[in-house]
């Protein structure tokens, strides 16, 4: 398999879970009543966790040759 057929695979199979993981949420969500705020502020938290994760783990896989480019 070719990296880019890898890589459409792997994107493919992330966009599924990101979708199964959405509408889980969204359940969760309507039979808890959580309101809005609260909403915005959690995925608030997880973006800027994201970020400072992907930030900091940048050196490591540069170190490791895994980001090269195609």
């Amino acid at each position: 398999m070719t990296p880019r057929g890898r890589d459409a695979l792997l994107w493919g199979l992330v966009g599924g879970l990101s979708f199964l993981a959405l509408a889980q949420g969204y359940r969760l969500v309507a039979a808890l009543g959580v309101d809005t705020p609260a909403l915005l502020g959690v995925g608030t938290a997880v973006a800027v966790a994201s970020a400072v994760l992907s930030y900091l783990a940048a050196p490591l896989f540069a170190r490791r040759g895994r980001n090269e480019q195609r």
